[in-house]
C-alpha cells in the first residue's frame, strides 16, 4: 500500500523574488569574471539560434558569457567612473544597447577575432525576416531544392494553407502559374517562412558580431565595429532575454 504524502506547510515569510536573486546572482558572477578574465568583449548576434550557441559555448567552454538585461550587466560593471569595477570599464557599460551580450576571455583578441570571423551558419528564416532574395515557384509539378525533388502528396493541403493555389493531380501537386513566395525586401509573414522552409530555403545566417573588445591590463576599450538594426535580417533575438530579466550563457 503507497504511503500516504504528508502535507508541507510552507512559510510564505521565507519566499523570495526569484527575479531579483537572480539579477543579483548574475552581478556577482559578472564582478567575479572580470577578475579571473583579461578581456571583456561585447558583441551581439545575428539571427539566434540556440543550437549554433551551444557550440560557441563548447569552442569557449574556459570563457564566461552573459545575455540578458543590459541594465543588470551594466551596473554589475559600472555605469560611470566614480562606481565602475574597474578602470574605464564603464565605457562598457555604454555599448550595453540593443540586442547584446558579454563575452569574459583570456583568449589572445587576435584567436577571438578569428574563430569569430568565420562561425557562420545558415538557418531557415522566421517571420519578421527580410528577404534577401525572390523566391518564385514555376508552373507544373511543385518542386524543392537543388535536386528540384517533388512534395509527398499528402502535404498538398498544408501547402495549400499556406497560400499556394495548389491542385493534386494523378498522385503530384501542382499549381497553374508561377507562384512567388517572396521578393527580395519583403519583411516575410508566417506563412511565407513555412513555405521557404518547406521548398529548402535558407535566407537567415547565424552569427556573433564583435563590436569592441576592453583590455583589463590597459583599461583600454577598442571599438570594432558599430551595431546596425538593418544587419538582423529584421528578425528579433527574443532568446537573448528582455531589459527587465537576465540570463547568463553557462
Amino acid at each position: 500500500m503507497p504511503r500516504a504524502k504528508r502535507a508541507q506547510v510552507v512559510s510564505l515569510t521565507k519566499v523570495k523574488s526569484k527575479g531579483r536573486d537572480g539579477r543579483k546572482q548574475t552581478m556577482e558572477a559578472i564582478r567575479e569574471a572580470i577578475d579571473t578574465y583579461d578581456h571583456v568583449w561585447v558583441f551581439s548576434v545575428h539571427n539566434m539560434r540556440n543550437q549554433y550557441l551551444k557550440q560557441v559555448r563548447n569552442e569557449f567552454r574556459t570563457s564566461r558569457f552573459f545575455f540578458g538585461a543590459n541594465r543588470v550587466m551594466a551596473k554589475a560593471l559600472g555605469n560611470t567612473a566614480e562606481d565602475e569595477v574597474a578602470e574605464n570599464i564603464h565605457k562598457v557599460s555604454e555599448k550595453l544597447v540593443g540586442d547584446v551580450g558579454l563575452l569574459f576571455t583570456n583568449q589572445s583578441v587576435e584567436e577571438t577575432q578569428k574563430w569569430f570571423d568565420q562561425f557562420t551558419k545558415d538557418d531557415y528564416a522566421r517571420a519578421g525576416t527580410v528577404a534577401t532574395y525572390r523566391v518564385v515557384i514555376t508552373a507544373g509539378e511543385v518542386l524543392r531544392g537543388y535536386t528540384k525533388e517533388p512534395f509527398p502528396n499528402n502535404m498538398e493541403p498544408q501547402l495549400r494553407q499556406l497560400g499556394m493555389p495548389t491542385m493534386l493531380r494523378q498522385g503530384k501537386i501542382t499549381i497553374d502559374y508561377d507562384y512567388v513566395i517572396c521578393e527580395e525586401g519583403d519583411k516575410l509573414t508566417p506563412q511565407q517562412a513555412h513555405l521557404l522552409k518547406h521548398f529548402w530555403e535558407k535566407m537567415a545566417v547565424f552569427k556573433i558580431k564583435l563590436l569592441a573588445c576592453y583590455h583589463k591590463s590597459s583599461g583600454e576599450l577598442v571599438g570594432y565595429a558599430e551595431e546596425s538594426n538593418d544587419e538582423t535580417n529584421g528578425e528579433s533575438n527574443d532568446e537573448l532575454g528582455d531589459e527587465d530579466g537576465d540570463e547568463s550563457m553557462e
